[in-house]
């Protein structure tokens, strides 16, 4: 039996070599696979910060490029009402504007404010200030205190523009924006955008200063206030505290195990930025969190590949262990086989020679031709016998059995068989069983032959009890033999198995108890085992009752 062992120590050593590697594989995935993990969250916290900006800038957005140029749709004559009801819809939807100055101006009268005056015929004829939840403020007063360097710049830019300007055309983007846009930090100023027919006016009207006639144009001066742009973290996942510092601000005192990074506001927030910090720790969760399925997915992938290994390993034992148990059964059966054959020729040669023999040696040379003939047949019987029942090819022929005189008529075969068997039996309740005689038979001549190889000169003992059980017939073969361990106890009624003692050296095939199962099976029931080693064995036959 070398071969298959070794066959079964260097599969084993290969199923073995495939779980290291497969264990190594695992371990090498899951650091890079969690370094990339780490790598790319490291990446995000850097570039994540652009939707950050871009949600955060949104209503400054909308602001600059939709609510602004509202005014241009008055055309210029917004008045200090209309310009107050304007002013109220912005501080109601864009908080971050704290004050709002409304230009009143008018081209080539020649009533311009002194204080606004030498602005190429563009001048003031009054300045409004709103406030969030404020009245307004009109008059010289607050003309004085209003930036005139606003309206100055913005007066100059329109005149520029007047001056230069093709009405055969619409002014472009850049245009516009250089012209009627002014934006510094914290402030944005914005003048209607006229009409080529307005341009056209006044033109006429700068060339012309002895013109008595004038016309309105409107200028709104936001002031604006960066602190109040609502932050909106999209990814609190990657930034703990998202704040609104200055461009300057770059704290000395950072405290140690935190990461941060900044991005720039733009327009008139410019000198402004977004800066955001995170702890160590808090970005670690991210890292984990984000790696739970990786990992999950390759644990899933190493435990598939180890239940692969095992399902192999398993059929290689199973096939190892079939082809272990057909090798016994050959070599057992060619023992069984060719001893009764030898037996068999050495009479027959003994009977074919020229010496005369004896009416007793020529019986006694019948009687081994007989014996052994007969142990051929009952092997052959056997195997036939075997392979019948595993195809269903036989049918159970019922009759009704006295219980008692069956069960006694294979204790009498078996005392003359075996003198020194000592056979006892016990029927409980039951006087007449419905059943196959002769597969019943061949249950009770299989075990009480084991029962007899089984057992230790001088305890070569067996009590059989049948006792009714529910809707059953349990017939319960005890001995006291040498028993068996517990882990093989499941294993005696499987075909070619044989359990490794000195009994089992010769003689066997490991072919009785499988032929027990299967007639047990046949006829409607179960056999089972109890056993102790060397206190000997209980097997149970439990077959239905015929309805």
């Amino acid at each position: 039996m070398k071969a298959p062992n070794n066959i079964y120590r260097k599969n084993f050593t290969l199923i073995t070599a495939f779980l290291v590697v497969i264990t190594v594989s695992l371990v090498i995935a899951v650091i890079i696979s969690y370094n990339l993990t780490t790598k790319y969250v490291e990446n995000e916290f850097a570039s994540a910060k652009i939707e950050v900006l871009e949600q955060t800038s949104k209503p400054y957005n909308d602001f600059f490029q939709l609510k602004i140029p509202e005014i241009t749709s008055y055309q210029g004559f917004l008045d200090s009402a209309s310009a107050a009801n304007y002013a109220g819809t912005v501080f109601k939807t864009y908080p971050f504007v704290q004050r709002i100055l409304f230009y009143d101006l008018q081209i080539g009268s020649p009533e311009a404010q002194k204080p606004f005056a030498d602005t190429k015929g563009i001048s003031v004829k009054a300045i409004y200030q709103y406030k969030p939840k404020h009245g307004t403020v009109r008059g010289v007063k607050d003309m004085i205190w209003a930036n005139g360097d606003d309206f100055r710049e913005m007066a100059l830019k329109l005149s520029n523009f007047i001056s230069v300007a093709d009405t055969t055309r619409l002014p472009t983007q850049d245009e516009i924006f250089h012209t009627f846009y002014n934006v510094n930090p914290d402030k944005i100023s914005y003048l209607n955008i006229p009409r080529r027919e307005d341009i056209k006016i006044y033109q006429s009207i700068l060339k012309n200063r002895n013109s008595k006639a004038y016309y309105k144009q409107n200028m709104m001066t936001f002031l604006l206030d960066a602190k109040l742009l609502k932050v909106k973290n999209t990814h609190p996942e990657l930034y703990q505290q998202v704040s609104i510092q200055p461009v300057v601000y770059d704290p000395l005192d950072i405290e140690g195990g935190r990461k941060v990074t900044e991005a720039a506001l733009t327009g008139a927030f410019s000198n402004f930025k977004l800066y955001f910090s995170s702890t160590n720790e808090h970005l670690q969760q991210e890292v984990d969190r984000r790696f739970l399925p990786t990992g999950a997915v390759i644990l899933l992938i190493y435990f598939f590949m180890v239940l692969i290994s095992w399902l192999i390993y398993r059929n290689l034992k199973i096939n190892l262990k079939i082809f272990k148990l057909q090798y016994d059964f050959i070599n057992n059966f060619t023992h069984e086989f060719k001893t009764p054959v030898s037996v068999i020729k050495i009479a027959g040669s003994n009977l074919r020679g020229d010496a005369e023999l004896s009416e007793r040696q020529r019986r006694h040379y019948g009687k081994i031709l007989d014996e052994e003939a007969d142990k051929l047949n009952d092997l052959m019987n056997k195997l036939l016998s075997f392979t019948q029942l595993e195809n269903r090819s036989i049918s159970l022929n019922r009759e009704e059995i006295n219980l008692p005189q069956f069960v006694e008529g294979y204790i009498n075969t078996f005392k003359i068989k075996y003198p020194d068997f000592k056979l006892s039996y016990e029927v409980d309740d039951i006087g007449t069983f419905n059943t196959d005689p002769v597969l019943l038979g061949s249950i009770f001549q299989n075990l009480m032959e084991n029962a007899y190889k089984y057992s230790h000169p001088g305890k070569k003992e067996m009590s059989i009890r049948i006792h009714a059980e529910r809707k059953n017939a349990v017939f319960a073969f005890s001995d006291k033999g040498i028993g068996m361990a517990k882990n093989e106890q499941g294993e005696v009624f499987k075909k070619f198995y044989r359990i490794e003692n000195q009994y089992n050296q010769n003689g066997s095939v490991g072919l009785g108890l499988a032929f027990c199962k299967e007639l047990a099976n046949f006829m409607g029931g179960d056999i089972t085992v109890t056993s102790k080693i060397n206190e000997g064995s209980t097997f149970i036959v439990t077959l239905p009752f015929e309805n």
